[in-house]
This record gives C-alpha cells, structure tokens and sequence, in this order.
C-alpha cells in the first residue's frame, strides 16, 4: 500500500484531539533529530559513579524486594522441582547458541557479537538511522522478526539458568549479549527503538535480568551504569512515546508494564517515583479497558488477552514482592480473563489476531497456549494448575513472588451462566453453547477496539463447533502479519470464517493490515441459554441503496444432535451469497452425497446439510494457492491446507434466507437431509436426521422466537 493512501486511511480514524497530539509529538521529534541524536551514556542523570556502585550494592543485598530472579528462588525450585532445571538449562543452552525460531520462519543460528539490524530469514539489513526515520511499513521484509530479536527475551532464560545451575557461561552471555546490544542501538537509533511498546517489552526483560545478576561475578559497577542508563532511556520512551487515544490498545499496557518494571526494579533512577506513580495508575486503569467485565478481551482476540493479562500479572508480582500487597484491579482483570479462558475449555477458539507475544519468557515453549496461561494465573491465586498441565519454572518464580501477599483469588465476572455450563458473554460479545460432547461459539461482538480495531476479524456472527476431541468448523486463525500480506488480508476477512459473505464484501473495510475504516456492528436481539437460542443480526453490508441486513439464528439445544444455522438477509436489489464453513486440518470431507460428510483420522464426525429459498451450489477449497483460500494457519508466518465447504448463490433477490444443519455425531446418519420455506414472517425449516424428523419454526417478527419440535419418529 503507498505510504500516502495508508496516512490518509489512518487519518480518517482519528478525533481532533488525536490528530493534534500526533502533529506535536511528529514536531517535538524532528526537534530532537535536528538537534542530534543523544549519545549512550554510561550513566543515568543525576549518577555518579558511586551512585552506580552504591544502587548495585543494594540489588546484592540478599533482603532487598522485589526481585522475581533471585538465587534464594532457585535454591528452592531446585530443592522442589529438580525435574526443572533440566529444562532451565536446556532452554538457556538455546540462548547460549543463540537459536533463533521466531514464528513459522525456520531457526536460525546467530553468531556472537550479534548484528541486531539483520534478518537472516529475509537477508535484510535494516538501515542505520534514526527510529523516527525508518518506516517499516514500507520496506520489504518482516519487522515481526528483527523485533521479537531485539527485544531480548533470551536474557532471563540465561539469567534463571546461571540461578539454578551457578554455570558463569549463562551469566556471562547474557551480560555481553546486553553489552554488544547497547553498542549498536544507542537510545533512539535503529529498528529496535521503532516505538515506545518494544522499548517497553524489552525493558522489563532487561530489568528483571540485570536484578538476577546483580550478584554475577561478571557484573561490575561500570557494566551496571551503563545498563542503568539504557533502562532510563527507555522508561522516558515509554512516558514520552506511550500510546494514546486510538492506538492505546495492547502496546499502551506494554509501554506501561515497562516503565513500572524499570521504576520497580531500578528504584534508584532519579524519575523511578514518577514513573511508578504513572504506570500503576495507567495500568489499573486500562485493566478495566482492556479486560472486559465478562472476562473477554477488549481487542476481540484471545493471543492478544493472554499477553495483555500477563503483562498485568508481570507488574503485579513485582508490587507484591516489593509491599506484601497487590494492586487488586490488576489481580482481578487477570482473574476474571482467566475465568473466560478456562471456561472456554479445550481447544479454545482461535479468535482475531494472535503474534505470540510473550511479556517475560521464562521458558523455551514456542507459543503460550491457554494451558500455560492458566498454570502462571494459578500461582497468581495460589492455586492448582489445570488437569494435565505439568509445573513450569515461570510459575514457581510468579508463585514464589507473590507469596502470602494479600490479593483477590477469585474472579467476580458480569457472565451469564445457563445450563450445561453454557454461557452468554454480553460485554465481550460471545455466546458459548454447550451440549453432552459438543461445543458451539457464536461472535456477536463489536469488530475489535478502538476505531482502529486493529486485531480483530471481520467475523460478526460466525460460529465455531467442536467435539470431545477438537474442533470441527474453527476460526482459521492469524496467517501472517508483514512476511505474506496476501494471507492477512484473506485470514482477517469474512470470508475466512463461518458466515455469510454478500457481494464478495467483507463486513468491515479495511483501512490497512492493522485498519479497519468502516466497522460493521452486531445486534443482539436475543440469547436464550436454556433453549440453546442465539438471534443477532449486523449492518456490514446495510451501505447503498441495495444494502441489506444480516440477521442469524444459531439453534443449538442439548437434545438436537447438531447446530443449526438459519441466515436471512434483507433489503434491496439482488446479491451474490457466500455461506463459508472452514474445517479444521485434521477434517476431510465427501461430497458424494445429499450430505457433505465429515471424517477425522477415518472416523465419521459430522455431517453439514443446506437448504435455501433459491438455487444454490456447494464448493469446496483446500490449500489455494491463487486465492489463498483453504487453509489454517496455527502459527504466525506458518498455514496448513484446511477444507473450507459452503453454498454460493448469484443474482438473488432479498429476501433470501438460507439455513445449514451440522450435525455432530460419531454414527453416519440414518439419512440427512434439510427444506426449508419462509412467507415473510415465519420461517419453516424442516430437519431429518439420524431417522428423526423436526420442525423448527422462526418468527422473523420477534427477538428470539424460535420453536423446535419432533414431528415424527419412523
């Protein structure tokens, strides 16, 4: 996209107050640049180098709080969970070769000293200038890669390692890794400082390393200066570069978390009261933004919910380990996202985006799953981990932090909870229904947050369905961010998810990979948890003088065997609809018969029937290459070919109303087959399957009028 149609787009989303915020820090930098880069210092303002001598003789002090890393810690893990330093020291001998896997792309190994400006992957050397000055929007390659290197997250493996093991290697690594890494990137020079949130994310390793070392015969007063002087730097990015107003979404909570880790855990800086004051009173507030009432994230994507409550988790620990207390609202956003995650069971849903940020990587797992989230939120409550999930070393360290401290332990949550443990999310937007072995989701939520809703999909009302063994019809998740912009533009679009797509169109208009300029917006008309009703409608396609309305009716009750979903569009003029149902990889399909019937590793798992009020045509897609449709995409940069089934029509004229049956089962139906009629005002669809025959009927006039009764059983 040309740089001018992508600041134009961007504009369109901003308030005045915005627009004038932005004009005057673009200003005060080219200010800054002008008058000349600052140099690195070898010391913060206002040290000297006794203060450097003084500040790391108080981090040594055995007694000194908070920490997180500390050799008393590690003794203990060791004494508790030998088991653990194996993968410590495993995870940290990964640092030590400096084996590199960042997302889909291959591993790599880097030699030391580290260029911190090249992508290996890609062969490009980012260019040597100001922060300010590089626009990595614009340059071909990904900056995901040269980002997740430079923030340095392999320092508190080889920090935690030289902990529990006493090897000088770790220690020392870690150390020149900092020293070589502070020579190329003086504070606001090069790739690595593009943005206050990786100065952010990147500080709270720095910190929570150098405290670990503290003690490292390595560690003199000079190195310690020296790091101090980086850490100071990079609070003031945060302060001064925090985001605000439409961008202050995940990057404000981790511009944030930075700056409390620095002010936290390097008291001695001059501005650490002031930075502390700004980012626990910054961070309570955005808990309550950022994770919603009924536990669903703000950002309408559940990667991103993970990391924005453990960056929470991250400050919280070190309050505690500081005070004996916890900030309670941080505890409370962690605790009640934590509900709506593990209520979710397993697999969770893939929902909006997902780059597989870590806030503090303290063990070599790739992604964090759900699993692992759960484990660290466990030690937050002092509580068991999660069936099947065995202990890590990163919720000892959380566990061991917070103690005895005083916090809450429990969630208090705005969910609806009906029977069977399904639940009705209002403020987040999604339904969850729940029947003996199966598990249906339907998104009723706004695009994303913000009016950028950067990390959300253009997905209003799609469904998800799983059995006791996974996902059947999933979310086929992130794709890629900046390495293959064809895959993000097709993964984030309506016609990736299980929905209607109407004249081609997403719901929402894309501004950009991270813009939404138009967003569609859902209505709830009703949700019935005991009845397994769900009735919304959304206006994403309402635009011009031939728009219509999208209204769905997911029926998923306990004692039918199945979902059933009846789509009605209405309006104006005539239209082309595209009903999609992507599968999950481990799903093949035959389409030999009246049914399309669905199998996993040879065993029968469903069965998807369609009607419509007019002629309709099936399709099937796996791994397009052209179109880039068929697929799902389990980590960033990586997709897998997936079945995507569904129905397409031309030239209808609204109304039209469709309705598809999946039926979740492990027999092969006894005969599957589905007619439906509409006269305006009621909907008829008439089901028979596994050798019952049922009736559901839909009053269009009301919310939620839905009856579904067996008509006769041969």
């Amino acid at each position: 996209m040309h740089k001018v149609t992508w600041y134009r787009r961007r504009l369109a989303t901003m308030s005045a107050p915005e627009i004038a915020w932005r004009v005057r820090t673009l200003a005060a930098g080219r200010v800054r640049r002008v008058s000349g880069a600052t140099p690195p210092r070898d010391l913060p303002p206002g040290w000297t180098t006794a203060t450097a001598s003084s500040s790391l003789a108080q981090l040594r002090d055995p007694d000194r709080r908070p920490t997180l890393l500390s050799r008393g810690r590690a003794a203990e893990i060791v004494g508790r969970h030998p088991e653990l330093v194996e993968q410590i020291v495993a995870a940290a001998e990964d640092a030590l070769g400096l084996r590199c896997t960042f997302f889909g792309y291959p591993t790599v190994t880097l030699d030391r000293p580290v260029d911190w400006s090249y992508d290996p992957v890609r062969d490009l050397q980012w260019p040597d200038l100001p922060a300010d000055r590089i626009d990595h929007r614009t340059v071909d390659g990904d900056v995901k890669w040269i980002w997740e290197l430079n923030r340095l997250q392999h320092l508190p493996l080889l920090a935690q390692a030289w902990l529990v093991s006493g090897d000088d290697r770790h220690a020392a690594a870690a150390l020149d890794d900092l020293d070589s890494w502070m020579a190329a990137n003086p504070p606001g020079h090069g790739i690595a400082w593009r943005g206050a949130f990786e100065a952010g994310i990147r500080a709270i390793s720095v910190a929570v390393t150098v405290v670990a070392l503290a003690d490292a015969p390595q560690m003199t007063a000079e190195r310690f200066g020296r790091i101090a002087a980086m850490l100071d730097a990079s609070a003031r990015y945060c302060v001064r570069g925090r985001s605000r107003y439409s961008s202050a979404n995940n990057h404000l909570v981790g511009e944030l978390a930075g700056l409390a880790a620095v002010a936290l855990l390097v008291p001695g800086l001059q501005d650490a009261p002031h930075w502390e004051r700004i980012a626990l009173g910054g961070l309570t507030a955005e808990a309550d933004r950022q994770i919603l009432a009924d536990g669903v994230g703000a950002e309408q994507a559940v990667g991103y919910q993970i990391f924005t409550a453990e960056l929470f988790a991250v400050v919280a620990a070190l309050v505690a380990d500081r005070d004996g207390t916890v900030p309670a609202g941080l505890v409370e956003a962690v605790l009640r996202g934590a509900d709506f995650l593990g209520g979710l069971g397993m697999p969770t849903p893939r929902i909006g985006d997902d780059d597989e940020g870590f806030a503090l990587r303290l063990s070599d797992e790739p992604v964090r799953t759900v699993a692992s989230h759960l484990d660290l939120v466990a030690a937050v409550t002092d509580g068991a981990a999660p069936a099947g999930v065995t202990t890590t070393a990163a919720r000892e360290w959380f566990a061991a932090a917070l103690g005895a401290s005083e916090r809450p332990r429990t969630a208090v949550t705005s969910t609806v909870r009906g029977p069977g443990g399904s639940t009705w999310h209002r403020d987040g937007g999604l339904v969850v229904l729940r029947a003996p072995g199966r598990r249906v989701t339907v998104d009723v939520a706004p695009l994303g947050y913000l009016a950028i809703a950067a990390h959300g999909h253009a997905d209003a009302l799609a469904v998800t369905v799983a059995d006791d063994r996974g996902e059947i019809v999933e979310d086929p998740g992130t794709g890629s961010y900046y390495g293959h912009p064809e895959w993000r533009k097709v993964l984030r679009g309506t016609g990736a998810h299980a929905t209607v797509t109407v004249d081609g169109r997403d719901q929402s208009d894309m501004g950009g990979p991270f813009l939404w300029t138009r967003h569609a917006r859902t209505r709830v008309r009703a949700v019935d948890l005991a009845a397994g009703v769900v009735d919304a409608e959304h206006d994403g396609y309402a635009d011009g003088a031939h728009g219509v309305v999208h209204r769905r009716w997911v029926v998923a009750p306990a004692d039918l065997p199945g979902v059933l979903i009846v789509d009605r569009l209405t309006g104006g003029g005539e239209h082309d609809v595209t009903t999609t149902v992507p599968l999950a990889t481990d799903i093949d399909i035959d389409m030999s018969g009246s049914a399309i019937a669905l199998s996993r590793d040879g065993d029968h798992v469903a069965d998807i029937v369609s009607a419509s009020t007019g002629p309709v045509s099936r399709w099937s897609v796996r791994g397009d290459e052209t179109m880039h449709r068929g697929w799902s995409s389990h980590r960033l940069e990586d997709r897998t070919p997936a079945w995507w089934v569904g129905t397409q029509s031309s030239g209808r004229t609204t109304p039209i109303v469709e309705a598809t049956f999946i039926n979740v089962t492990t027999k092969f139906a006894l005969g599957c087959d589905l007619s439906l009629s509409d006269d305006g005002s009621t909907i008829r669809i008439h089901l028979l399957c596994e050798g019952v025959r049922r009736e559901c009927v839909v009053d269009t006039r009301g919310d939620g009028q839905v009856s579904l009764q067996i008509e006769t059983t041969p």
